[in-house]
């Protein structure tokens, strides 16, 4: 384990006492990936941070995205060369700082002309010379027959040739709480479920922060020399905190996710493919699982949980079943679905798919920083940035930042493939989920007890719903998404966390409601 990075966050006392301990240069507001780099940037430049979290670390958007680490060929199309270069470059970043959350995934997709074949090439080509990609990493070219081997439940009817170029899947909720967990080991205080409910300045500001967890009435002040708000979907609403009259500044655009199994829609690599209205949306392999993703439109609230229609499964399984024919994908192969809300910045108007991803960084009147949009590929440079320009506000004199080369808990460069005792499926589990941390999860047991043991001695999880959505995947990737796990783990946790009987069932009840809700609407 990373030193000092295990990050229990059960005693609220003693997280109330630190809070309230001392004066912050950064109090930050959010925990998803965007919160969580900056203050992982912060703390290791040597500045007092404080973070806090309304609900679990990584609760909104950054549990439910796509899963990937572009390198920013979409932007090449469109002519933005900047975002290109720093896409390629985190890519390889993270690559570096946790192999196990940019676990290299060969991305195909199909041509159907000769002239469309020459256009993807030479897009590549600049893509590669821009982005510095090793030559192992470098594009191919796969005739139909290659691809028909690689893939044989793809269809290959009017196909010219395949391109096949590398990028990255991730684990978003368990690099954002690897994050979260360095800038812990780097001295700054974290803490999930504390919500701001009121900010407010007299020379520092004041953040008044109030538990949302059950059974818990802790509250605590925080005063920090500057704030930045990272709160995702609720960015506009803690900025009216700062300034009642200010407008709205996000557009919130709402993406699902489809799980199916393996055996249902088996595919060996991501496969990308066009839909009716010009867009793109991928079949993407992990473990015994395929999911599909994602949708694109504008969606007028700020859920946690946002709603899943019949429309969305049949937008995604209808293009499925063109590319695979022979599959025919219906609401009864669904095994999960994921929704969640991307804070874009921007208008609501024309198409979500057509705002810019690009982050905006503004100051309010209190001078509380905020920060929306960008992409989780370039999350690390948008937190340099931002600690950057807090630096120059406060005057410090801090150390230059170093997140690109220090690696993230779980991502220490030793060979962890040694554990014999473990079977086949579970290791490569636990090597996908822990990397480097493998023995000490080991370390407390086998199978369900030490992840659960581990998610909440080493990983902050004080509800169920923590640790079967955000630190297992079990929501997501598992049989009947993972409820079968919930009774064994709420005796697990409530042993841990010194829940009643009726605390445990509550949390049972609430996982089973998550699960009910999300597929309400499908069949």
């Amino acid at each position: 384990m990373s030193q000092n990075s295990a990050l229990n966050c059960a005693n609220r006392a003693e997280l109330k006492a630190q809070l309230e301990a001392q004066v912050y240069d950064l109090a930050i507001i959010g925990g998803g990936i965007t919160g969580a780099g900056i203050a992982r940037d912060a703390a290791l430049r040597g500045l007092k941070v404080a973070l806090l979290e309304a609900q679990d670390f990584a609760s909104g958007t950054s549990s439910r995205s796509s899963k990937m680490i572009h390198g920013g060929l979409r932007y090449l199309v469109q002519g933005d060369i900047p975002v290109v270069k720093e896409s390629a470059s985190e890519r390889a970043i993270l690559h570096s700082i946790a192999p196990h959350l940019a676990n290299k995934s060969p991305y195909i997709l199909t041509t159907r002309s000769r002239l469309e074949s020459l256009f993807l090439r030479i897009a590549l080509r600049i893509y590669e010379l821009l982005g510095k990609v090793d030559k192992e990493d470098k594009h191919q070219i796969w005739s139909v027959s290659k691809l028909q081997k690689q893939e044989p439940g793809l269809s290959t009817k009017g196909v010219h040739n395949a391109i096949v170029y590398p990028e990255f899947l991730t684990d978003d909720a368990r690099l954002t709480l690897a994050t979260i967990r360095s800038a812990k080991a780097a001295g700054a205080v974290v803490c999930n479920y504390m919500a701001v409910t009121g900010v407010s300045r007299d020379g520092n500001f004041a953040l008044n922060a109030e538990s949302r967890l059950p059974e818990d009435s802790t509250n605590a002040i925080v005063t920090a020399k500057l704030v930045i708000n990272a709160a995702g979907p609720w960015v506009d609403q803690l900025c009216k905190m700062e300034n009642p009259a200010q407008p709205p500044r996000l557009a919130l655009s709402r993406g699902i996710h489809v799980v199916v199994s393996a055996d249902r829609l088996k595919v060996n690599n991501t496969v990308v493919m066009s839909t009716r209205d010009k867009r793109k949306i991928f079949a993407v392999p992990v473990d015994e699982y395929t999911y599909l993703g994602t949708t694109d439109e504008f969606y007028p609230d700020t859920d946690y949980w946002p709603e899943v229609y019949a429309k969305d499964v049949d937008y995604l399984f209808s293009t499925t079943n063109r590319y695979f024919p022979n599959t025919h994908l219906s609401a009864e192969d669904v095994v999960s679905v994921w929704s969640g809300v991307r804070p874009l910045v921007g208008s609501p108007e024309g198409k979500a798919n057509e705002i810019s991803r690009k982050d905006e960084v503004w100051e309010g009147p209190m001078g509380m920083l905020s920060i929306a949009g960008g992409k989780l590929s370039a999350y690390r440079a948008m937190a340099e940035r931002i600690v950057d320009r807090a630096i120059d506000i406060l005057g410090l004199d801090a150390k230059p930042s170093n997140t690109a080369k220090l690696p993230l808990p779980g991502g220490e460069s030793i060979l962890y493939s040694h554990l014999t005792k473990l079977d086949k499926k579970t290791h490569r589990r636990w090597t996908r989920l822990y990397g480097s941390e493998i023995n000490d999860v080991n370390a407390l047991g086998t199978g369900l007890e030490a992840e659960v043991r581990y998610a909440v001695a080493v990983e902050g999880a004080l509800r169920l719903e923590d640790y079967w959505a955000r630190r297992s995947s079990r929501a997501w990737f598992d049989d009947r998404g993972g409820i079968d796990s919930l009774e064994p783990t709420s005796y697990l946790m409530a042993e841990l966390l010194n829940w009643s009987e009726d605390r445990r069932k509550q949390e049972v009840t609430n996982c089973l409601e998550i699960d009910k809700a999300s597929r309400q609407h499908i069949h």
